[in-house]
């Protein structure tokens, strides 16, 4: 590629910041997605000096998840009944309350496992109301011919910030001023974050009759129940998480400290390569066209992110566990660009949140598990065999759902409306949503009813 072709692709993935609101959400999202590196090495850091044991951050990732999931499908239905952008800011301002008071506690050499508990699960509720709303928003902003690039920008953005730049200030931050220092300056990013969004223009949703919020949630389980993609996936995602993620997130931190004798920079280092691969995965998908059998990428993507996964589990040095989170964030970012993007386009505006809400309970549905499964194995079977088994069967897992589930790849027949996924250089998107799925929807609520992590 020549390098004016290379500028051009480079200037058709930034289109969508030509827009005000745009950019302003964007702008206080990298914010606070860098202050989600900080935490995410910082809380890791100080669970394990509080307790030198996995499941000491197993119990810590449970209080984060569990009220997540139970406090999810509420924040679809308000996502889709007030306006979105001051769901958001309430959503800031909860969690960085949540996260300041933990700084203070660390600072003040109060906190404990105890106390830490109950301020991550504050923190967990006030995400449940900000990604349902935040999946809901982006396509309220950005023209559906854009919305490739937005997710590219997206899947760029994110991991730059949260899993390369902020892991490594994290880690910084944890040698100069202290994990209570490290957890006061991540409290700050949501304020800037709210900032930002107070500056977004209103949307309001077209008005509705107040309903039932059981019978609105069942308008998102019906939508979601009349397409295979999206319900299989789900699924699929559900079953995958449950198998790696627990040992990923408790299991990776313990075998660098404990194993590998790294710090809390080594521990940056192999995040932030992470980072660094699905940057490189979004670019690239930002630039090219989606593959025609976009069902089929997705999920050969995913698969090959999972085994990236069992290299953990065989790494004796950190140079190994960086090039397994340099893949594997690679593969999982690319297959992620077409996820979102299908969802933004096949979903209708008016049930967007509830989905989205449906979406993100769905899959970190069995997380809390998945932790509480992770201590007792690796000390059973031991922390490397874990993460090992881990990455495998979670390969199998969404391989299977690939080839086992029929129908699941019919919108990959030529002629049908999946084809069109495009990036810059390639005509304009032209998902147009399945209308049998939106028929089945109108018959059930009436005509006209239409998103790691987010944070995180």
């Amino acid at each position: 590629m020549s390098s004016r072709e290379s500028s051009r692709f480079a200037l058709g993935m930034l289109r969508p910041l030509a827009i005000r609101d745009f950019a302003l959400l964007w702008s206080g999202m990298t914010v606070s997605l860098l202050g989600d590196g900080i935490y995410f090495v910082t809380i890791a850091w100080q669970v394990y000096e509080l307790s030198n044991a996995p499941t000491a951050l197993a119990v810590v990732g449970i209080a984060w998840t569990l009220p997540l999931f139970l406090f999810l499908l509420v924040g679809g239905v308000v996502s889709d009944r007030f306006d979105r952008r001051r769901i958001m800011i309430l959503s800031d301002v909860v969690r960085g309350l949540a996260i300041g008071t933990i700084g203070v506690l660390a600072v003040t050499d109060e906190l404990t496992l105890h106390l830490l508990l109950p301020l991550v699960a504050v923190y967990g509720a006030g995400e449940a109301l900000f990604a349902p709303a935040f999946g809901a928003l982006v396509p309220d902003i950005v023209p559906r011919n854009l919305l490739v690039q937005a997710n590219s920008i997206d899947m760029v953005v994110r991991p730059l910030a949260s899993q390369f730049v902020g892991p490594a200030v994290g880690g910084l931050a944890i040698a100069t001023i202290g994990t209570g220092g490290a957890f006061l300056l991540d409290a700050s990013t949501f304020a800037i974050s709210a900032l930002c969004i107070l500056g977004i223009a209103a949307r309001p949703l077209p008005t509705r009759e107040n309903r039932n919020v059981l019978r609105e949630v069942a308008e998102g389980f019906r939508f979601v129940r009349s397409q295979k993609w999206l319900w299989g996936t789900l699924l699929a995602a559900a079953v995958s998480l449950l198998a790696f993620w627990g040992p990923w997130e408790v299991l990776v931190p313990y075998i660098v400290k404990n194993e590998l004798g790294g710090n809390a920079g080594d521990l940056g280092l192999v995040f932030a390569s992470g980072g660094l691969g699905a940057i490189l995965a979004a670019i690239v998908m930002g630039h090219r066209k989606t593959p025609r059998r976009h069902i089929t990428f997705m999920y050969l993507a995913w698969t090959a992110s999972s085994g990236a996964v069992m290299v953990y589990g065989l790494a004796t040095s950190l140079w190994q566990a960086m090039a397994a989170a340099l893949f594997s964030g690679a593969l999982s970012t690319a297959g992620m660009v077409v996820w979102m993007t299908l969802m933004q386009t096949r979903v209708p505006r008016e049930l967007l949140g509830r989905v989205t809400s449906l979406d993100w309970m769905v899959s970190i549905g069995l997380i809390p598990v998945s932790l509480a499964l992770t201590g007792p194995i690796a000390d059973a079977v031991g922390a490397r065999e874990t993460l090992f088994g881990a990455g495998a069967l979670s390969g199998v897992i969404i391989v299977g759902f690939l080839f086992l589930l029929p129908g699941l790849r019919d919108d990959e027949r030529p002629g049908l409306a999946g084809a069109g996924l495009d990036g810059p250089g390639g005509p304009d998107l032209v998902l147009d949503g399945d209308r049998a799925g939106l028929e089945a929807v109108g018959n059930g609520v009436g005509a006209g009813d239409r998103d790691s992590v987010p944070r995180g």
